[in-house]
């Protein structure tokens, strides 16, 4: 029978600790969005969510499908980290960057962002914040298929199935999506179309009371066609017939011996590898392949309202290009050790301090640090705050250069690195909460892309620092069990150092933006509405050489769903994406979907 529960506040969140703690003891800047709302807004993929987010830009470069990227709190693009499954997700074949625009929302039963750098936990890539994703636990219980279609020739479909209990079961998911899209250059050429197919598991069972073995993974394969560069000088964006094919496949074992509120030791292997194919039409251009295998040992001991957690890691990357890129061979691995300090309900008092120093192959080595400290004043009303520090090392295309006569690597790069802090001022009752968090954060040796005299490019690290200061404002009000309202506005200064002095400002990120969203149920109907502002930024015009500076206009995304339960086992929805028709580009230059409309049912299966 499909579950139409009332709504019920995520309690625990796992990523801004190295150990589970509760949302509300936590100092760190979280957001969890839940099994309930991405089912019922309905939305296709996980960045459509995160634009909900505050402080977290979004920037898809065309249609649906299309290359997208993440920016949390002013950072790169690659200053997001992923955990998919539990699994460090950023991809080595392709600038370290997450590939969000492969990860399907129908997959996803739980989405947790954790805002401000976070490498003294997590390591590189964790700048700006880091992003889980992850599936229905083992054993949580009923099977169910779904299907979808609409607008520009789109469809959808996903199953999934859940056996077991909490100590021996099994949890697995399919997805995949299609859609003809729509030509994203100027609209009277090819349509830039996509698919993409996702499988998921977890499964653990319980081989004796202090001992518990367990798996996850994930598997994505995808197709994005796009309008990519005209092949002649200055090489402006033209109507071409590009396309790329992305896969993606991980997988994680571990056992973990004891119990969590007393002693306990994980030991877990991984293993990712990636592959990115560029075609024009059907003429192969280059591909680029990778591996991760990551070892690690974590170990946590709780005595009292004190709770000491270490872990030491060791990570190796392989990473292969062939085609018209400069054939290459590359690896590098590094090891790190992490010591965390955690205190809970001191009085009115939490918070923690986290330690972490990574030994790299290729580069200096760098130790890491985060102090946080959350106190409830009373009557719902709580103070926090933190300061961390965050790094990110160069990636293979910044090193080792990636598409002759264009970019030229750079093996002297050192990793760039982040200091900055926040504080927050909180209220939170059982109907109505909220936060007011400032932010400041600084970025130095950032890895900058320059021209040469020859008409190439290649990377260095900029002098100065780049700055980032901003505001988050966030409310929900829960007015009876089956409606949810949740709210927030961010205002966002992020700048870079200027060649000849002074700062400027960073592109695709917007000063100001917002979002409203809203989902429940009632008798046989369940809903989700929700709306992203998304404010006026920059980007660069590369039509020109050198590119020039251009203003994106902003723009409101709305989208709503409406779903009747016909039978206790079947359901009926309508969804409108772009329910404003609202003309916008996140990218200079890529057009997106006007409105659309989609129309699909889910049913509940077995007993």
């Amino acid at each position: 029978m499909i579950d139409f529960q009332a709504i019920e506040p995520p309690a625990i969140v796992v990523t801004a600790s190295r150990a589970e703690e509760s949302i509300s003891d936590t100092p760190a800047s979280v957001t969890v969005i839940d099994e309930k709302r991405i089912e019922r807004l309905g939305a296709p993929s996980i960045p459509e969510l995160l634009r909900l987010v505050p402080s977290v830009a979004v920037g898809v470069s065309g249609p649906a499908g299309s290359l997208t990227q993440v920016r949390i709190r002013g950072a790169e693009a690659n200053h997001s980290l992923l955990f998919v499954e539990g699994i460090r997700a950023n991809d080595p074949a392709s600038g370290n960057e997450p590939r969000f625009e492969l990860l399907n929302a129908d997959l996803a039963s739980r989405i947790e962002i954790v805002r401000g750098p976070q490498s003294a936990l997590w390591g590189s890539e964790a700048i700006g914040g880091v992003v889980a994703v992850s599936g229905p636990a083992p054993g949580a219980g009923g099977s169910q298929a779904f299907v979808e279609g609409g607008s520009h020739s789109t469809w959808r479909g996903a199953g999934r199935t859940e056996a077991g209990d909490a100590d021996g079961g099994i949890s697995i998911g399919i997805a995949g999506q299609r859609s003809d899209g729509i030509d994203s250059f100027d609209g009277d050429g090819d349509r830039d179309g996509y698919y993409n197919y996702g499988l998921r598991m977890a499964g653990r069972y319980r081989a004796a009371p202090s001992l518990l073995i367990g798996t996850s993974g994930f598997a994505i394969k995808g197709k994005s066609e796009f309008d990519g560069f005209l092949s002649a000088f200055p090489f402006p964006h033209g109507d071409t017939l590009d396309k790329s094919r992305t896969g993606m496949a991980a997988g994680r074992l571990f056992a973990e011996y004891g119990q969590r509120e007393t002693s306990y030791a994980i030991a877990s292997a991984g293993l990712l590898g990636s592959s990115n194919r560029n075609y024009l039409d059907d003429e192969f251009l280059n591909k680029t392949t990778a591996h991760r295998r990551t070892l690690s040992l974590e170990g946590g001991h709780r005595l009292g309202k004190h709770q000491l957690i270490g872990a030491i890691e060791s990570e190796r990357e392989t990473f292969e290009a062939r085609g018209n890129y400069p054939n290459q061979d590359q690896a590098r691995h590094h090891e790190s050790l992490t010591l965390e300090w955690r205190a809970a309900d001191i009085g009115p008092v939490s918070g923690g301090v986290a330690v972490r120093h990574d030994i790299f192959s290729r580069f200096k080595d760098a130790t890491s640090i985060r102090a946080s400290l959350r106190a409830d004043v009373g009557h719902g009303i709580s103070l926090a705050a933190s300061y961390g520090d965050g790094i990110s090392q160069p990636t293979f295309f910044d090193l080792f250069g990636f598409s002759p006569d264009r970019f030229v690597g750079n093996p002297a790069l050192k990793p760039e690195s982040s200091r900055g802090g926040e504080v927050s001022l909180r209220y939170a009752t059982d109907q109505i909460g909220g936060a007011l968090t400032y932010f400041h954060q600084r970025l130095k040796d950032e890895i900058a892309t320059i021209f040469l005299p020859d008409f190439t490019s290649t990377a260095i690290n900029a002098e100065g620092k780049s700055k980032r200061q901003g505001v988050e404002l966030e409310g929900y009000y829960q007015p009876w069990a089956a409606l949810r309202l949740t709210v927030n506005y961010a205002w966002l200064d992020a700048s870079e150092p200027q060649v000849g002095g002074g700062q400027l400002r960073e592109t695709r990120r917007p000063k100001h933006s917002g979002s409203v969203a809203l989902d429940g149920a009632k008798g046989r109907l369940s809903y989700g509405a929700a709306i992203a502002y998304t404010g006026e930024r920059t980007d660069d015009d590369f039509d020109f050489f050198p590119a020039e500076s251009v203003r994106l206009d902003a723009y409101w995304l709305a989208s709503a769903k409406v779903a009747y339960r016909l039978t206790d086992r079947i359901e009926a929805h309508l969804r409108v994406a772009n329910a404003f028709d609202d003309d916008y580009q996140d990218v200079f230059g890529y057009r997106t979907e006007g409105r659309s409309v989609f129309g699909g049912l889910r049913v509940a299966l077995g007993d």
